[in-house]
């Protein structure tokens, strides 16, 4: 069996700023949400529904948009209909799956909410950044998630990757 790969201390310094960063910007951010009456798990599903032409989409649909699993948005859904902000109905094309409509409150609730949203963005996150900053995290930020997709495109394959630089 190969030794583990340890973090070196500026690793280890990188890795935990990275976690804190990440923990208080979600924290900052989702009581922001909270102040305009919206969990930021609500936030999650009303805007791909928002930007949908119809605001409607299917289950399986928003679940991929979103990153979640069918539990998790069934759950979740089922809090918002109780709120009156989405509705489940039947898929028209096939009787298996459901469909989410966001709700004439549910448009509201989010067309209250995004500007603050928005704005609390820019303050603690964009405003902060160069523009060359920005080009370089986006660049991070792609290469990281291209490797996480292969990684969840085949499972147990090991991948050496460029570092990049």
């Amino acid at each position: 069996m190969a030794q583990p790969r340890w973090l070196d201390d500026r690793q280890a310094e990188v890795w935990q700023d990275y976690l804190a960063l990440n923990r208080e910007l979600y924290a900052t951010l989702e009581a922001q949400l909270l102040e305009a009456g919206l969990s930021a798990a609500d936030y999650t599903v009303l805007v791909p529904l928002s930007a949908s032409p119809e605001g409607l989409l299917r289950a399986r649909e928003l679940c991929t948009e979103i990153g979640w699993d069918r539990s998790r948005l069934s759950h979740q859904v089922s809090r918002m209909e109780k709120r009156g902000l989405v509705a489940r109905q039947e898929c028209s094309e096939d009787g298996r799956g459901s469909m989410v409509r966001l709700t004439h409150a549910g448009r509201t609730a989010i067309a209250e909410a995004a500007p603050g949203h928005a704005e609390a963005t820019h303050r603690l996150f964009f405003d902060l950044l160069s523009d060359r900053e920005l080009v370089t995290l986006g660049a991070v930020f792609a290469r990281l998630l291209g490797c996480l997709r292969a990684e969840a495109a085949a499972p147990g394959e090991s991948r050496s990757l460029p570092s990049g630089g």
